[in-house]
């Protein structure tokens, strides 16, 4: 399938969404997401148009994976988690819901249960306050 321009990700990369962002370089955008399945789970995506893992181009995928292995540590001390899941799902069969290539880092704390995949909507105040809190772990503010 082609990619399609009209997904949640492409239209927060044309600034036709807003996001809690928490990252931005010239070729990935990180974000909370806002059906988190634990407190400071983020998602970052690649600017590059790619449905999934199948439809990136390498160097862009080098450059996706680069952002996820930098900010998953600095995530994870933000939330004083003990642990960190980093997924990436390809295809509706696997649980991608929105078709634009994104990888999820959810902080992990040892005995809380994990909410599930595209659960409950998250109060805005909170996600705005969690990205607030990680955009000054890294320094971003």
């Amino acid at each position: 399938m082609a990619y399609d321009e009209s997904n949640v990700f492409a239209k927060m990369l044309r600034g036709e969404i807003p996001c809690h962002k928490i990252y931005e370089d010239a070729d990935t955008l990180a974000f909370l997401d806002i059906m988190p399945r634990s407190d400071g789970h983020a998602l970052v995506i690649t600017k590059e148009k790619a449905r999934d893992l199948f439809d990136i181009s390498p160097a862009a995928l080098a450059r996706l994976m680069t952002v996820v292995q930098k900010l998953a540590p600095v995530i994870q001390e933000a939330m004083g988690a003990e642990g960190v899941l980093i997924q990436q799902f390809n295809g509706a069969a696997a649980g991608q819901t929105v078709f634009h290539l994104h990888v999820h880092i959810i902080p992990r704390k040892d005995g809380e249960a994990l909410k599930p995949h595209a659960g409950k909507m998250a109060d805005q105040v909170a996600l705005a306050a969690t990205a607030e809190k990680i955009r000054k772990r890294l320094g971003t503010n």
